[in-house]
């Protein structure tokens, strides 16, 4: 792959579905900087949701398509509200599908968080609240939605 020439890799990338674009970049530099393209975020978004949704989420600046597709994403996962999400053992807060705060991580040996390093750009958690509460919601809060889907 790393002779082809970057057109013929982008109309490969083009074939792929969300999932699988945003594993590519873990591969290798040449895939993190290709999986990146503007115009394949925009065409996977396109696909979705469609152009008239395009053109009214069309990103600005600092945000690229990537950004986009990610939060409209997460609205349609988890809703437009105000939410505690558990991605693997970190805890977030979102509202309307933007991360909010970094809550921390659920240790599960001692139920600690203060080693823990946020992700890039998002704020650390600050608040009076305990974080046992928290991750309590998050747990409630993604039992709940497991329920949902098992009803439907």
């Amino acid at each position: 792959m790393e002779r082809l020439p970057g057109e013929l890799c982008l109309k490969i990338f083009h074939l792929l579905n969300h999932t699988s674009l945003a594993a590519a970049p873990q591969v290798c530099r040449k895939w993190r900087v290709l999986a990146s393209d503007d115009a394949l975020w925009s065409n996977l978004f396109k696909e979705r949701w469609g152009g008239d949704c395009a053109a009214f989420y069309a990103p600005s600046d600092p945000k690229s398509w990537k950004d986009v597709y990610i939060v409209q994403h997460r609205c349609d996962r988890f809703g437009l509200g105000l939410r505690i999400i558990t991605e693997g053992n970190d805890y977030y807060l979102i509202h309307q599908g933007e991360i909010q705060k970094y809550l921390g991580m659920r240790n599960l040996r001692n139920e600690s968080c203060d080693d823990v390093a946020p992700l890039q750009g998002v704020e650390e958690h600050h608040s009076g609240i305990p974080d046992r509460i928290l991750f309590f919601l998050g747990d409630l809060e993604a039992a709940c939605a497991a329920a949902k889907r098992l009803q439907t």
